[in-house]
């Protein structure tokens, strides 16, 4: 059974930044590939960015290239998202998911496991 927790959610001002953690337990997560969603009021459910199980190969959303950064430490079995120049639009609950392949990764039904979530809220 694979678990994911996600922290670091919180209030920031226009411009300013947040950096939320996932934290995997389970079998073969090391494996996994990682992603990032979010979803705002009243709006689906959206890519943000995955990483690949060894952290070579990334993908972001047009919306937040150059402002978010994906990493993930396999040491220990946590994925990062560094969210800086942070938008009112960003406002969401963000999202941690796992799957194994590194396809379709812009799908979220293509991800098995899901985290509670974490709410960031961007004030302007």
């Amino acid at each position: 059974q694979v678990q994911l927790v996600e922290s670091g959610g919180g209030l920031v001002q226009a411009g300013g930044s947040l950096r939320l953690s996932c934290v995997a337990s389970g079998r073969g997560v090391r494996s996994y590939t990682m992603g990032w969603f979010r979803q705002a009021p009243g709006k689906e459910r959206e890519f943000v960015t995955a990483i690949m199980w060894s952290g070579t190969s990334t993908l972001y959303a047009d919306s937040v290239k150059g402002r978010f950064t994906i990493s993930r430490d396999n040491a220990k079995n946590t994925v990062y998202l560094q969210m800086n120049s942070l938008k009112p639009e960003d406002t969401a609950v963000y999202y941690c998911a796992g799957r194994q392949l590194w396809t379709n990764i812009k799908y979220g039904n293509e991800y098995p496991y899901w985290g509670q979530g974490t709410q960031v809220t961007v004030s302007s």
